[in-house]
């Protein structure tokens, strides 16, 4: 801009020095002002802003800064005239200026500097209105040049769904290329909106205009109950037109041809507006509901399978569960598995594919490390799932197989040994000679040692493989009283997983990690009372406190102390401590209580 103005400049001094060799006088009146091409537009549109001197050049270039206004310098221009031996120079800087939301907008007064005089322009109001959809009658009179639609394929549905929604954009036919369109939000109350992916171009005749329309489509996904308005979605769209006044070239026009190089279009910026759609969402039914529904919606299929089926006690299994259909895959989980109570089970690892660009339509995996827990399972049983179907408006239970399980006490099975195919070398053994020569030099003589079944390390030695028979069935029988005790190796492993435990609290306290301090501590005290009480460790809660350790002649200060770290663990979810030592204070508590537990005879 300052390399412009200073050309400008030296062109208005060079025209000044030949206006004077001619004997031309120039004016000395100078003035400023400020004025809008238009004064009110629709969001999405841009106005013109004008800073006009007259009689002379501004030192600096005055730069308006206005919140909710993008105003961006789009060159100058200069013209001179002479009337009555007198020079006149007018000097135009133009604006772009687009705003970023509706409202009034003051343009303050601004001063520079022009020739030595501070001149002060007067201010400006710009008001900038919310862009409506055009009626019917227009579109179909073809004097939209552009426009946009926005269409739901229902005014109704349910909490949970996903939604497809199509949001198309109309281009008159003598529209030659548009570009820079830009959507100000996708609003919509009461929905979780997804990303826009365009679609298929194509014609259609709308009254007496024929227009070429470009869809989009996004997802909408119903977040709560009650009336709903999606919309109404504002944006604009630059286009190119033909030009009004072509310029045209005598030399092809004698030819009758039109020069391309004189026959470029105009470029309007149009503003876009959808009309709102209402849309009413309803909760899910309550009657019918099975007892694994968690909130899946949409459509449905499932695939299971499961191995290896011949294990020992603790040993992993790998369920696969495939989840295929449509809906929102992002928030399908896999149900709790009530009939799962013999199997300890490990959170699922999740993988989804998807087959459409709007990602509702695909499969998600589930890969899930279950472990028999007894001799007395047989099976693994069914899985099931259940989801709600938003066409028949009902809720659908899905249910595989139970896959059938051998469950041995421990112990692995020995790999069967491949046999290796003879070769021919071991089929047919070396060639030996017949007739040995007779070693005619016997050498030198030399002192014989006493035998080596004389000396104490050969007897040493033959009990090694004694000690290390002994040592190895020593462990053996070891082995199988663990394996056909599951209590006992369950007791080990939880009192291990305790010691461990307990350093990762200590470091989790000094890291003043609240959060995660009282989760890793919740997650210990069900793997000890579930040890304690025989049972999952998933399914303890506060609750077998007093229906289930009473029994078992718990001291009470071990109770009242577990009273207390389970209300400590539930407060921490609302006021979770801030300190490093309060949290530190609760681990002798924890280790107390998890020492009055061990010394109870389950």
């Amino acid at each position: 801009m300052e390399h412009r103005l200073k050309s400008n400049l030296l062109a208005g001094l060079l025209l000044s020095l030949a206006m004077l060799g001619l004997g031309i006088a120039p004016v000395r009146a100078v003035t400023f002002t400020a004025s809008f091409d238009r004064d009110t537009i629709a969001l999405g549109e841009a106005a013109t802003l004008s800073l006009t001197f007259e009689g002379g050049q501004p030192r600096t270039v005055p730069s308006p800064d206005v919140s909710g206004l993008q105003i961006v310098s789009t060159g100058n221009s200069q013209n001179f005239s002479i009337v009555n031996g007198q020079i006149s120079s007018i000097v135009t800087i133009n604006f772009s200026v687009s705003p970023k939301r509706t409202g009034e907008f003051d343009i303050p007064a601004m001063t520079v500097d022009v020739n030595g005089q501070s001149l002060t322009s007067q201010p400006l109001k710009l008001t900038v209105t919310q862009p409506n959809s055009p009626p019917p009658q227009t579109v179909n009179s073809g004097s939209e040049v552009a426009f946009m639609k926005l269409t739901l394929p229902k005014n109704r549905g349910y909490v949970g769904e996903v939604i497809p929604a199509q949001l198309e954009l109309y281009f008159r036919q003598d529209v030659q290329t548009y570009g820079n369109f830009q959507i100000n939000g996708l609003t919509a109350d009461g929905f979780t909106t997804g990303k826009l992916v365009e679609g298929q171009h194509r014609r259609v005749q709308l009254g007496s205009a024929a227009y070429t329309v470009v869809p989009a489509y996004f997802t909408l996904t119903a977040r709560k109950t009650g009336p709903a308005t999606v919309g109404p979605i504002t944006g604009s769209v630059v286009v190119e037109l033909p030009s009004s006044n072509p310029q045209r070239d005598p030399f092809f026009e004698r030819f009758g041809i039109r020069s391309p190089m004189f026959d470029s279009g105009e470029q309007r910026q149009i503003p876009l507006a959808t009309d709102a759609v209402t849309v009413n969402l309803v909760p899910l039914p309550t009657e019918n509901v099975p007892a694994d529904f968690n909130g899946a919606v949409g459509k449905f299929t499932m695939t299971v399978n499961a191995g290896p089926t011949n294990v020992a006690v603790g040993d992993p299994i790998t369920v696969h569960v495939q989840i295929s259909g449509r809906g929102a895959f992002d928030t399908l989980t896999l149900p709790d598995q009530t009939a799962w109570r013999d199997f300890k089970t490990y959170p699922p690892t999740q993988s989804v594919k998807t087959t459409d660009q709007l990602g509702i339509e695909g499969a998600k995996t589930f890969e899930q490390i279950v472990t028999p827990q007894n001799t007395d399972v047989h099976e693994l049983p069914a899985f099931s799932f259940s989801y709600f179907d938003p066409e028949t408006e009902a809720y659908h239970r899905l249910t595989g197989a139970p896959l059938p399980l051998v469950v041995h006490s421990g112990g692995t099975t020995p790999a069967p040994v491949i046999a290796a195919a003879k070769t021919a070398s071991s089929q047919t053994p070396p060639q030996q000679q017949d007739i040995l020569p007779i070693k005619e030099q016997l050498g030198a003589l030399a002192h014989s040692a006493p035998p080596w079944l004389t000396q104490p390390a050969f007897l040493a030695a033959q009990s090694l493989p004694v000690l290390a028979w002994l040592a190895a069935f020593v462990w053996r029988k070891r082995a199988d009283n663990l394996a056909n005790n599951p209590r006992l190796r369950r007791q080990r492993q939880v009192a291990q997983l305790i010691r461990d435990g307990l350093v990762d609290l200590r470091q989790l306290a000094a890291e003043n990690k609240s959060d995660e301090f009282f989760a890793a501590l919740f997650r210990l005290l069900q793997e000890q009372l579930g040890e304690r009480l025989d049972s999952p460790a998933s399914s303890i809660t506060e609750a077998v406190i007093d229906e289930r350790l009473a029994r078992l002649n718990v001291p009470e200060p071990t109770l009242a102390g577990l009273r207390e770290l389970f209300h400590l663990n539930n407060q921490a979810r609302y006021a979770p401590l801030r300190t490093s030592g309060e949290l530190a204070a609760v681990i002798p508590q924890f280790e107390s209580v998890i020492q009055g537990l061990q010394n109870v005879k389950a």
